[in-house]
């Protein structure tokens, strides 16, 4: 995501402009190799690329077997469809517990029309019932998470 600012009015010249680049990182990359890699891209002396804020990077939580059992369980029982682990395209506060050793996974029932997505954009939102059947799916995981023997 980018943000542009610049200037006070549509009809007189910026005195200044600035741009705001929210990069989505791999794990492992450190952001001083962002930071180089911004700079040798834009190639321009008088643009300055700066750090606002620098996350500590968080370990990936390995995928436990019985987190998994449980994930394919319900999600079998509700929609017949396999489970396919993705890193999650954005940051969580998941980062503050990683870093602190306690395991964290993303889990979302639900499912969006793939020409209509509207996450953080114009008019976000969600279909009700796709609301409902994803409150489902985290009751049922829940049930079966915290039922589980230990």
């Amino acid at each position: 995501a980018t943000e542009l600012a610049g200037g006070h009015a549509e009809n007189a010249l910026p005195q200044s402009a600035s741009a705001t680049v929210n990069c989505r990182m791999l794990p492992g990359t450190p952001w001083e190799e962002v930071q180089r890699t911004l700079v040798r891209v834009v190639d321009d002396t008088a643009v300055k690329v700066t750090v606002v804020t620098a996350a500590t990077p968080s370990p990936l939580a390995a995928l436990q077997p019985d987190v998994m059992s449980a994930i394919e369980q319900v999600t079998t029982r509700l929609w017949h469809i396999p489970v396919i682990p993705v890193m999650e395209t954005g940051a969580t506060d998941g980062l503050y517990l990683r870093n602190a050793g306690i395991p964290v996974y993303g889990v979302s029932g639900v499912f969006v029309d793939i020409n209509d997505i509207r996450a953080h954009g114009r008019d976000e939102r969600i279909g009700v019932q796709d609301y409902y059947d994803g409150a489902e799916y985290i009751y049922q995981l829940v049930r079966v998470v915290s039922s589980a023997p230990r």
